[in-house]
């Protein structure tokens, strides 16, 4: 029986760049308010720095797909690694808010170019029974880094006015560690390898992740995908509007934006301001956020187990619904003179329990499946791209919103994942167990 070591080791390599997205996603929850006073910055400003990153992701997602298929899969990881350490001592130093929103915004070029590249490559390595569990390995390491962000934020807030720039520089650290992984014995996708000709190099590859069956097996399926794309012109970006394309590149950004817009990223970056709006101390609301971190890492864990017992799209309407649930509650309760702060840690730590559960990982695995191969990189980057807009949006009006009453901002939150699980429920397809090839097949592309 073949080992899966080598599967298992490309797959750590590259939810790595998960392992950056999370830390500076989650490292300025603990930084906010010392950001806000060091620079004397007003509630929209503190918005901006805070929401500066996702201008990043959005730019870094909607260009990556050709840069993946141009320069392959590796290449762009080696990049990104370089970036993060360079963008983290750089917000570290900043003498100027300028400066350090410059910093952010390079920060979220490689962060999105992440968010594309990673699940694209898993989703390129995997057998397709274990596709759904591998790829949201990606999502489990983005949880791990927002937790260790919290982690160091806690240890780190009583080291003065300055301890925020301690606080940044954490990545930057992990940074160098990805960067020496992606140097050792980490290969280029062989789906990659095998389009661009290098076909000893593909078959070399797939063999040791899978020995000479799954060889076999995939190398049948890409060669009969690549032959039919030869038969077609160039993808062009207006391609993903027309036709059965435009259908499902429809639905996947769809998804995307919903993942975003129902609070995540909100929740996660002001998660001490939401328990400090609840009457939580500053030190208690930051080790609130921990918990935070804890469940959302914890139930990541569910995920991984379900994604591929229990199916996509089943994980979705169950997170759906409990997010709605959550988040109505939350809207209750704040709409009271006085809160219950322990009600008020639950509910979150409910809504985050089910959005861990499904939208966190499982978007990313539904996109990197029912997008051909043929057009996987472009649409991907576009629907990531479109995803990092929505949470430009979530995160720059959330400390807005936030000054008419959390309920407001709770409420359109639950109005939102109401949305979703209505779509879900009509649009989404179930892709567990299936080849990308049997996926295609059925979605009529």
């Amino acid at each position: 029986m073949h080992s899966n070591r080598y599967l298992y080791w490309m797959t750590f390599v590259a939810v790595n760049g998960g392992l950056m997205f999370g830390l500076n996603m989650g490292g300025i929850a603990g930084a906010t308010n010392m950001i806000k006073e060091g620079f004397s910055l007003t509630d929209g400003g503190l918005g901006t720095v805070a929401a500066i990153m996702t201008v990043g992701c959005l730019l870094g997602a909607l260009f990556t797909g050709r840069f993946a298929d141009r320069y392959g899969r590796r290449r762009v990881m080696l990049v990104t690694a370089v970036m993060y350490i360079i963008s983290a001592l750089g917000c570290a130093t900043a003498s100027s808010v300028v400066l350090l929103d410059f910093f952010r915004l390079t920060t979220g070029l490689a962060v999105g170019a992440t968010s594309v590249v990673a699940p694209m490559y898993i989703s390129e390595i995997s057998p397709a029974a274990r596709r759904g569990r591998l790829v949201s390995f990606n999502q489990f390491a983005i949880t791990i880094g927002i937790l260790l962000a919290y982690v160091f934020d806690y240890l780190l807030i009583d080291l003065g006015p300055n301890s925020w720039r301690y606080m940044l520089a954490v990545p930057a650290l992990f940074g160098v560690i990805y960067l020496i992984f992606l140097c050792i014995s980490f290969p280029e996708s062989p789906r990659w390898l095998y389009a661009h000709g290098f076909r000893e190099e593909a078959k070399s590859v797939m063999r040791r992740i899978g020995g000479e069956e799954f060889v076999q097996h995939d190398m049948a399926e890409i060669e009969g995908s690549l032959r039919e794309e030869k038969t077609r012109e160039k993808v062009r970006f207006s391609e993903l509007f027309r036709g059965s394309i435009g259908r499902i590149v429809l639905i996947g950004t769809l998804l995307a934006g919903l993942q975003q817009i129902t609070g995540i990223n909100a929740v996660i970056m002001f998660a001490p301001d939401i328990f400090q709006a609840a009457g939580v101390g500053g030190d208690t609301a930051l080790a609130n956020a921990m918990l935070v971190g804890l469940v959302n890492f914890l139930m990541t864990i569910v995920a991984l187990w379900l994604v591929d017992r229990a199916g996509r799209k089943s994980l979705l309407l169950w997170g759906a619904v409990g997010m709605v649930v959550s988040l109505g509650f939350l809207t209750w309760q704040f709409m009271l003179p006085v809160q219950n702060h322990l009600a008020v840690l639950v509910a979150v730590l409910i809504y985050i329990a089910f959005f861990a559960a499904s939208f966190s990982p499982v978007m990313w695995v539904v996109i990197s499946e029912i997008y051909p191969t043929r057009i996987k990189a472009l649409a991907m980057s576009f629907s990531t791209a479109v995803s990092w807009a929505c949470t430009f949006l979530t995160v720059q009006f959330t400390p807005i919103i936030s000054l008419a009453g959390m309920e407001w901002l709770f409420g359109i939150f639950a109005l939102l994942s109401l949305v979703a699980l209505v779509f879900v429920k009509v649009w989404i397809p179930e892709t567990k167990g299936k080849t990308l090839e049997q996926i295609e097949t059925e979605l009529g592309l």
